[in-house]
């Protein structure tokens, strides 16, 4: 049976180096599951893997959009099941890692049948503010708007569009069980002790900011419109550009909202039965996936 190890966790938890290292190991290749680190020109705020991380292992994914894309968990379940196939044509293993919950959904387990797109619906929600939005979602869906980016346009949209459309919450139409896939997997999510993983983003955003995270946002302040530049890293520079705030009340900003996401992507991902918390950097962890990669099928 063709194996996918797939490595996921908050943000700042490890996973890009726990990925490769595994990689690595296996002599495979890794299919990103970051929805922020799919597009080209969102370089310093998407902590996308260096350069010398790219070179050392094949990544699918990062860099293959332009902020100006449209693009879905369904439509990256199309191409990543696709890419997948193909994959597995020269790798019995491949490796998965990201902190995108939907999209792990979206590849693992899939979704119910949903209804297209309203042209009339999504003019008049594309006319509602990001508060209007967010306020709507709460009250129609509260579950699914406290575990997804509230920041987030695009998803308050396609969800509080299905909810409308349907008559059901959006969450009620996620299922967590196995889909018919072509492949069995392992489910890890690595485990940090919140005061860790505080610290972990303090440590990021500052090294972000030295790095040029500044610059970055204001290179794309005027097209700030834009869906995939609503995301924390980047939204919380324009007050600053308008000079409503400090430079360093912006750091302070987006240090509590990348604070407030990881707590969201940890409500996500205890939805998920299959997901085993291990340790970062720690030999059970390597010792777990080498046991699922040399399990038959079936012996669960």
């Amino acid at each position: 049976m063709k194996k996918l190890i797939v490595i996921t966790g908050p943000t700042t938890s490890g996973k890009t180096e726990t990925a490769i290292a595994l990689a690595l190991r296996y002599q495979t290749e890794i299919i990103s599951t970051d929805s922020r680190q799919f597009y080209r020109e969102l370089e310093i705020g998407t902590a996308k893997p260096d350069l010398n991380q790219l070179k050392a292992v094949h990544h699918h994914f990062i860099n293959s959009l332009s902020v100006y894309d449209e693009y879905s968990a369904g439509k990256y379940e199309q191409d990543a099941l696709q890419l997948i196939e193909q994959l597995f044509q020269k790798n019995k293993i491949l490796i998965a890692a990201g902190g995108s919950g939907l999209f792990i959904q979206a590849l693992l387990y899939g979704f119910d049948r949903l209804p297209a797109a309203d042209p009339g619906l999504r003019d008049e929600l594309n006319c509602m503010s990001l508060r209007e939005l967010q306020k709507l979602l709460s009250n129609l869906d509260p579950d699914y708007f406290h575990r997804i980016d509230q920041f987030n346009p695009r998803r308050l949209i396609r969800a509080i569009e299905v909810c409308k459309l349907t008559g059901k919450p959006y969450s009620t139409l996620l299922h967590y069980k196995k889909a018919n896939r072509n492949f069995d997997f392992l489910l890890i999510g690595l485990d940090v002790n919140r005061e860790e993983l505080y610290r972990r983003i303090d440590n990021r955003v500052n090294d972000m900011v030295q790095q040029g995270l500044k610059a970055e946002a204001l290179s794309f302040y005027e097209f700030r419109h834009l869906p995939a530049l609503k995301t924390t890293g980047y939204l919380e520079w324009i007050p600053h550009f308008q000079g409503i705030i400090s430079e360093s009340e912006a750091i302070r900003i987006i240090k509590r909202n990348t604070r407030h996401y990881a707590k969201r992507q940890l409500t996500w991902f205890r939805k998920m039965k299959d997901l085993k918390w291990l340790r970062p950097d720690n030999e059970i962890l390597f010792r777990a996936c080498d046991e699922f990669v040399v399990r038959q099928a079936g012996s669960d």
